[in-house]
């Protein structure tokens, strides 16, 4: 008699519902030439890009060096990890690696808050 094995089936549900997450990419020291544009080209190589966001100084709007880079699936993005950490961009080696959550301190947030009162008009 052949088990029906239910999880069996939960294993591989699971395994698909991984491939499906969205994997947020760090691209760091880059040049402030590179274009989103060229970031999203260089990543389309190892899948479907879903964004490409290079982070700019809120005053001046220059670039500041690092971008985020959302690909559709977990495998893709671990393939353009893999492929482009440590390789020469735009004349600097660039640090590529999966993207953390930003650890928000309850201090932090409470100086924010109270910078922000202090300049209220």
């Amino acid at each position: 008699m052949k088990p029906t094995g239910r999880h069996d089936v939960d294993s591989n549900s699971k395994d698909c519902r991984s491939e499906r997450v969205m994997q947020n990419i760090f691209v760091g020291n880059l040049s402030i030439d590179t274009s989103e544009h060229a970031l999203r080209t260089l990543f389309e190589a190892f899948g479907q890009v879903l964004s490409v966001n290079i982070v700019k100084d809120r005053d001046t709007a220059t670039p500041r060096g690092f971008a985020f880079v959302e690909m559709s699936s977990n495998a893709q993005a671990q393939a353009a990890i893999a492929a482009l950490n440590g390789t020469v961009i735009e004349g600097r080696r660039v640090n590529v690696n999966e993207a953390r959550p930003k650890d928000i301190d309850s201090s932090d947030v409470q100086q924010r808050m109270r910078r922000h009162r202090d300049h209220r008009y």
